[in-house]
């Protein structure tokens, strides 16, 4: 008789999956679809659509998950791999995600920068925050979680996790005045 999804370690998900056993694919897309349906709620309403990303970004965990280290973790990695695919879909249908929502009292973004940004360009800024940062932007603005989920999961204060945002939100402005991007992104 087989397990539940979630009667299995991720390491026997991983390594099932490595080795192309159905089952154990199954088991993972199981185990983590609620919580990619989640995610993929907050861009589109749409059933097909939601639909569609979560497949294409499941295609991409089966294809990658040997890149998978056990380093952080597995629902995490899996999320960034379905966010990508959330990128993909808008990118492809020449849609642009206007999900970073940066606070009024900070200083304003000169006007036209935000339209020039695609997400796969806001995630290469992401990935220029210090890891700390990085981590508590990625599961505020992402995610979805609350400063004191966030706090519960890190193992900080829910200040520390408001300043890493805060932070984050600075850095972020800082980063896209700074970057040249180039204004073929503009329409």
């Amino acid at each position: 008789m087989r397990r539940k999804p979630e009667d299995y370690t991720e390491r026997e998900l991983v390594e099932g999956c490595v080795n192309n056993d159905r089952w154990l694919q199954e088991a993972l897309y199981r185990r983590f679809f609620p919580a990619m349906l989640r995610m993929c709620r907050r861009y589109t309403d749409q059933d097909e659509e939601a639909m569609e990303i979560i497949n294409t970004g499941f295609l991409r965990v089966f294809q990658k998950i040997h890149l998978y280290h056990f380093s952080g973790s597995l629902e995490g990695w899996i999320r960034r791999l379905v966010f990508h695919s959330i990128a993909d879909y808008y990118r492809q249908r020449d849609r642009k995600l206007h999900f970073l929502d940066l606070e009024d009292r900070d200083a304003p973004v000169p006007e036209g920068v935000l339209s020039r940004l695609y997400c796969e360009d806001l995630l290469q800024l992401v990935e220029r925050l210090p890891d700390a940062t990085q981590e508590v932007f990625w599961l505020f603005a992402v995610e979805g979680l609350s400063h004191q989920e966030i706090a519960g999961r890190l193992s900080i204060s829910e200040g520390t996790s408001k300043w890493h945002l805060s932070n984050a939100r600075q850095k972020l402005k800082a980063l896209m005045v700074q970057t040249d991007y180039p204004n073929h992104y503009a329409k």
